[in-house]
């Protein structure tokens, strides 16, 4: 369960341009149910850091297809994919299924760990006298952040993607939460942190809101008043989707795209100011492909 899916899609030499300004999009794509939908706004949207949710992995229910690795061929990207779950109903002991969280970029991916949260729901697990039927989502695992450093450049980006409990209550997801910024203690305060995903519960409220500041993160998000999920059947739309940042970054236009349809969740991207360095082969912008890989040339330095 605690295996880490690796792929280098967009190659080269040594970096020598790096950007002052990347875009991030996160977002729960609902399994890849909807793969041609999502890879559009993705390509579209020309991210330089893509944090996905819900992503699967040999899962009938999106034809056995390893969602993330698809998604980064199209784009020419690196990718990381960790285990969230083992979906007991969508595979075979022979040939397991699983879903979990994909990190993407066309910039070098390292350092890939799962953090497993401490404190889990028991609703997932699988029963004696519960079947194994699709609608009752039976699982072996647990909630869990993927932590990954991402290099731009000579600067390094260290990433936590989310997918906080959806069951339970909101004590729960705090505490997972938490979970995530002790574990982000390690690093010094200076080093540039983004945590993003599916937190499952609104963070603007005081709790949550509160755990932020202590943890000295920022909530781009926190004066946009729209909500991340499309309406259900029967209920309301929820703001569950966030991007929080520390370390010397600061954002620009935080957005909610309320128009992409392909998945129960909106994507949410920002525009991420990176912290000053000084050194000569990182002092221009970099310059993309139309698929996103940044110009891989030799650097004297």
């Amino acid at each position: 369960m605690d295996q880490i899916e690796t792929g280098t899609l967009c190659t080269g030499g040594v970096i020598s341009k790096a950007p002052d300004v990347i875009r991030v999009v996160s977002w729960n794509i609902a399994r890849g149910y909807r793969l041609d939908g999502v890879t559009e706004f993705l390509l579209n949207n020309k991210a330089d850091l893509i944090i996905l949710q819900e992503t699967d992995r040999n899962s009938r229910r999106t034809l056995y297809r390893n969602i993330a690795k698809e998604i980064a061929q199209k784009l020419r990207m690196n990718y990381v994919f960790g285990i969230e779950f083992q979906e007991l109903s969508q595979g075979s002991y022979q040939s397991p299924a699983y879903h979990g969280q994909a990190t993407l970029s066309p910039w070098p991916i390292s350092k890939a760990h799962i953090l497993r949260f401490q404190r889990q729901s028991k609703f997932w697990h699988p029963y004696w006298w519960a079947p194994k039927l699709p609608f009752l989502q039976r699982r072996l695992g647990g909630r869990m952040a993927l932590r990954t450093d991402v290099s731009i450049g000579n600067r390094t980006l260290v990433v936590y993607n989310l997918h906080l409990e959806s069951r339970s209550d909101d004590s729960l997801r705090r505490s997972q939460l938490i979970e995530s910024f002790e574990d982000a203690n390690r690093y010094s305060s200076n080093v540039p942190v983004v945590t993003a995903g599916d937190f499952n519960f609104d963070i603007t409220q005081p709790g949550p809101s509160s755990a932020i500041a202590n943890a000295s993160f920022y909530n781009p998000f926190a004066g946009i008043a729209i909500q991340t999920t499309r309406p259900p059947r029967f209920g309301r739309s929820k703001a569950v989707d966030w991007i929080l940042i520390r370390g010397g970054l600061r954002a620009a236009s935080p957005q909610v795209h309320s128009s992409v349809t392909a998945s129960d969740h909106y994507p949410v991207s920002l525009e991420l100011h990176l912290p000053q360095v000084s050194d000569p082969c990182y002092e221009a912008a970099s310059s993309r492909d139309d698929l996103g890989c940044p110009d891989l040339v030799d650097c004297p330095h």
